[in-house]
């Protein structure tokens, strides 16, 4: 029998959830939440009542009462930083997003929502057999000690990723092969408002790019590696500020400094009027995403089962034609396009339920 699962996607400005039995996605809601209603709040573990009642409404709304569940499964948040897989939500893990040890983002909601209602689903049946988990967080960090190492010890480097997606599209394409993760070297572009390439070497993210703090290919909205010493001079001209510095990096870079733009619908169309400045971009976007699956290949010593083009902007088939084919004599470039993390969340508590792979204890 399928396991019925409740899934909580929070962000910025909503909170998606959805109901699966098993890998079928039986409903599926976007709950809005107006920007005057959050910034009523002052900080995002505050929200959690407001968004766990209109969670309860929608549910109640849609027939499906909280007793019904097996399972919730929460977005995880800016958790302290460990191996993928699934985690049960625990008092450490609820602490730390709610203090914002490791960041705030409106994804630490994820494991506060779900433990909430877990905790009343199982008051509701008189025992504890709904459980609380989160899957792949951003924070995930496999890295080999050879990959962590910079060149000075002030500058450490960081594991933040896709990689919910990221991992998911490993697994899908070592189901589609008739093999398991764990017996697959795989490089995962993930081309989204961030860029992040990554290296899953026998089911272990090895080694990927800071995707959220300055490393690696430039993209719709964010700048990417820079010249370190560049970047220096900036910061002590005195014409910028700290945030207005991070914005360049992050938010105000890519796409949106070079185009005005960071709708890649827009720069396809544009690329295909024969605009200069979107063909010399999207052309140097190819070359630098190439570049760094060239890398990671090489970190495996050219031992690479395949290549995964995935996310948002991986819908441009251009942008990926020109990809696979500066990496194509590497590995089978597979395309994946877009993410559903709703699906990919459902599918980590699917295997825990079975007893595929056993819960992780946050600690």
């Amino acid at each position: 029998m399928a396991h019925r699962i409740l899934v909580i996607n929070p962000g910025s400005t909503s909170t998606k959830i959805a109901i699966f039995e098993g890998s079928n996605q039986i409903y599926k809601e976007t709950l809005r939440h107006s920007t005057e209603v959050i910034s009523s709040y002052p900080n995002v573990s505050s929200q959690k009542d407001f968004r766990y009642e209109a969670i309860v409404k929608a549910l109640e709304t849609a027939g499906v009462g909280v007793e019904t569940l097996d399972a919730v499964m929460g977005r995880g948040g800016l958790v302290k930083p460990n191996r993928a897989g699934s985690y049960m939500v625990n008092d450490k893990m609820i602490s730390d997003l709610a203090n914002a040890v490791y960041g705030e983002h409106a994804s630490n909601l994820g494991a506060i929502l779900a433990d909430t209602i877990a905790r009343q689903a199982n008051l509701k049946n008189g025992n504890d057999a709904c459980k609380a988990y989160i899957a792949d967080p951003v924070t995930v960090d496999e890295l080999s000690d050879l990959a962590r190492m910079t060149g000075h010890p002030k500058f450490p480097k960081q594991s933040i990723f896709h990689a919910l997606n990221s991992r998911a599209v490993v697994r899908r394409y070592a189901k589609e092969c008739g093999k398991k993760a764990d017996e697959l070297n795989v490089i995962v572009a993930h081309l989204g408002g961030g860029v992040s390439i990554s290296l899953h070497e026998k089911g272990m993210t090895t080694d990927v790019n800071d995707a959220l703090n300055g490393e690696g290919p430039f993209s719709p909205e964010r700048t990417g590696g820079v010249t370190a010493l560049t970047m220096a001079k900036m910061c002590f001209s005195g014409e910028y500020t700290y945030d207005q510095i991070k914005r360049m990096i992050v938010g105000e870079g890519g796409a949106v400094a070079h185009l005005g733009t960071n709708d890649f619908f827009k720069v396809e169309d544009d690329y295909k009027a024969g605009d200069p400045a979107t063909i010399r971009f999207v052309d140097s976007l190819a070359y630098h995403v190439a570049k760094s699956i060239g890398g990671l290949a090489a970190a495996v010593s050219g031992k690479v089962d395949a290549i995964i083009l995935t996310g948002g902007i991986a819908y441009y088939r251009h942008l990926c034609d020109m990809i696979a084919e500066r990496v194509s004599f590497l590995a089978p470039v597979v395309h994946y396009p877009g993410e559903d993390e709703m699906q990919a969340l459902a599918e980590c508590a699917e295997m825990v339920l079975d007893g595929e792979t056993k819960a992780r204890i946050y600690e």
